[in-house]
Formats: structure tokens, C-alpha cells, sequence
């Protein structure tokens, strides 16, 4: 068994896309989730660098130091459990639940991403959340007390607040107006 980490799988058609191109490269995977890879060998060099080109012109890339690992695994969970999970932790206590899924002290992993990604690894988790408040107002399914609530947020004025702060605007202006705003965000690009 080999583990290998991805770079920029953020959903589940990132995961079809990834599985692909191992098939495509005649590799025997046994798992393949986001952010990583499980191989039944290890692979050859050859391989290697086959599936590596696919993955890239895919707009993926092969981890191969520990440290963007670590930040590329701080990434996809904050991801997953902000985007892919129902229903959403409201609770959720991120430096305990980072650093029991990554083994690693949570000042560790903050200073980590900050040095790495360039943003705080809070303004990280809060322009992610910002992001599933769009997705959410603009599917129009839920008010923004909801959302708020949904999300975990103190109140519709903290939401607002945040909103605000990272979007440029509010959230009832963004639902006014978001057929001819399109400031949605691809999840992995949030960092740059």
C-alpha cells in the first residue's frame, strides 16, 4: 500500500477525475478519497511521472513534501466538513478537531498554514464558510437567519458582519443581486 496526496481535490468529481487518471495510467488503486490516493505498489518512477501529467493538465498535482501534505490535508478538511457534511457541526471546536484528525499541536498547524498559504488558517475557515453562505443564498432555499443558524453563527448580525467583511457587501444586498454578481469561488482558490 502507497499513499500519495493530491493537490486541489475539493469535491466528489475531483475524486472521479483523480480515479481516472490512475485507471488511465494502468495504476491498481484500492482507495481514492479527498486529498489522497491509496495505490496497491508502490509506483515506478515511470508511473510516476505518467500519472503526474495527467493529474496536472487536470489542474491536480502530486504532494511530495510533508509539509504542503499537511497543508493540503488542513485544506480538505475544513473543506469537507464545511461543504460536503449535513448536517453541519455548529459546535465544532476547529484547533481540537484539526489536531486530533492531523496528530499535530494546533499552533503548529495555524503557524504552518500562515506561513504556507499566506492567510491565517481562521481566515481560511471563515472565507470558506463565507463561500457556502453564497452557495447558499444563492440557491434561495433558506433565509439568512437560517443560514446563520445552519452555520453556526451567533447571530444574523455576526453572520452579516463577517459576510460584509469578506464579500464586500451584505448578505441580503448579495441575494439581491447575485445573477449579476458572479462571486462564487472555486473552494481551492480561496487561499490566493
Amino acid at each position: 500500500m502507497n499513499t500519495i496526496r493530491i493537490k486541489n481535490m475539493v469535491c466528489a468529481r475531483c475524486i472521479v477525475s483523480v480515479k481516472e487518471s490512475f485507471d488511465k495510467s494502468e495504476i491498481e488503486t484500492t482507495s481514492v478519497e479527498l486529498g489522497e490516493v491509496v495505490t496497491k505498489e508502490p509506483l515506478s518512477p515511470l508511473q510516476l511521472e505518467l500519472v503526474s501529467k495527467d493529474l496536472t493538465a487536470n489542474g491536480f498535482e502530486i504532494i511530495d513534501d510533508r509539509k504542503s501534505q499537511i497543508l493540503e490535508k488542513i485544506k480538505t478538511l475544513v473543506i469537507n466538513e464545511i461543504h460536503h457534511k449535513y448536517p453541519y457541526n455548529t459546535h465544532i471546536q476547529w484547533s481540537s478537531f484539526l489536531s486530533e484528525n492531523l496528530h499535530y499541536e494546533y499552533n503548529y498547524l495555524s503557524s504552518l498554514f500562515s506561513a504556507t498559504a499566506g492567510i491565517t488558517l481562521e481566515q481560511f475557515i471563515i472565507r470558506q464558510k463565507m463561500e457556502k453562505v453564497k452557495e447558499l443564498l444563492f440557491y434561495d432555499e433558506l433565509s439568512v437567519k437560517e443560514i446563520a443558524y445552519k452555520l453556526g453563527f451567533s447571530s444574523v448580525a455576526h453572520l452579516s458582519n463577517q459576510f460584509k467583511k469578506v464579500i464586500g457587501m451584505s448578505p441580503s444586498v448579495f441575494k439581491k443581486n447575485f445573477e449579476n454578481n458572479k462571486t462564487r469561488t472555486e473552494l481551492d482558490k480561496i487561499v490566493k
